[in-house]
């Protein structure tokens, strides 16, 4: 019993929505890491606007055209998601980056997508308007998957894969398979075609991964530093070099009487100096309690 094209292409639709899903899902083990960084340093946001873009022009897409309603599904997920990414990613970035990325959400997610409501709702109409758009949203659907360009730039450039998760791009690639054959069933080429490069840099990124994964590697915390250690070490240093200074003194120096009485004063002093240290390493703990 053959399998009408209606059917394949729901069945494909249902699968990119879940896949889709999971792609929007995946950068979450990044933004635990900024969590447990308390800085979003040595990442960008830039994809994650992109994306906000690229669903608020596919949610507008699917309402002019119609029956596309897995594209209006999904697409209020992801913009739903990547508000809260943009929102957490800003809480935690530095000063200069959180300039730059609600300059960059100003442009592009207000002052862009107006711009192409305003031309294509008011100007067009009828399918001019959804040709239109549709090609809007295929070259911003590119755009989607030409921002991790920079990302991979850096990878090669570090030789290290720390800011490239492998699960994203996984789902990217599963998620450009899915969509594309739902666009080219439903004979809809803005939907299908960017996909193709979608697959392509899917898979340039797993294989970067595969090249520069360093297994192992684990971030470096900070020591943490022990006063009462350090105070401790201290004293032990200063008893350890005295009582070495003393046994030397006393090995190479002849040990007369007037010798005997320098060395007499010598040690005392030098016990002096280590009641003095003992007594500052009592205060430099009063004061720290």
């Amino acid at each position: 019993m053959a399998v009408s094209v209606a059917v394949l292409r729901t069945v494909f639709g249902i699968l990119g929505n879940i896949i889709s899903f999971f792609v929007c899902l995946a950068p979450i083990p990044t933004f635990v890491r900024i969590y447990k960084r308390k800085s979003s340093e040595g990442y960008q946001s830039i994809p994650y606007v992109i994306a906000l873009f690229s669903a608020m022009l596919w949610i507008y897409y699917a309402m002019i055209k119609k029956n596309v309603m897995v594209m209006i599904t999904i697409n209020t997920v992801s913009l739903v998601i990547q508000i809260f990414y943009i929102s957490f990613y800003l809480f935690y970035a530095p000063k200069k980056e959180k300039t730059l990325t609600v300059k960059f959400v100003l442009f592009v997610d207000v002052f862009a997508f107006g711009l192409i409501f305003f031309l294509t709702y008011f100007l067009l109409h009828g399918e001019k308007r959804v040709q239109v758009l549709g090609y809007v949203c295929m070259v911003f659907s590119l755009c989607v998957f030409v921002a991790p360009l920079g990302i991979i730039r850096k990878v090669i450039k570090t030789r290290s894969a720390e800011f490239m998760p492998f699960s994203l791009s996984f789902f990217l690639t599963l998620s450009a398979v899915m969509w594309f054959f739902y666009g080219l069933l439903s004979k809809d080429m803005n939907i299908a075609l960017p996909n193709v490069l979608g697959f392509i840099f899917g898979v340039l990124q797993m294989i970067l991964y595969l090249i520069y994964k360093k297994p192992g590697t684990k971030v470096l915390e900070p020591p943490v530093i022990n006063l009462q250690e350090i105070s401790d070490h201290v004293v032990d240093v200063v008893r350890l070099s005295s009582m070495v200074c003393s046994s030397q003194m006393r090995t190479l120096v002849p040990q007369d009487s007037a010798d005997m009485e320098d060395t007499i004063t010598i040690d005392e002093k030098i016990k002096g100096d280590i009641e003095k240290m003992k007594e500052s390493k009592e205060m430099f703990l009063i004061s720290k309690n």
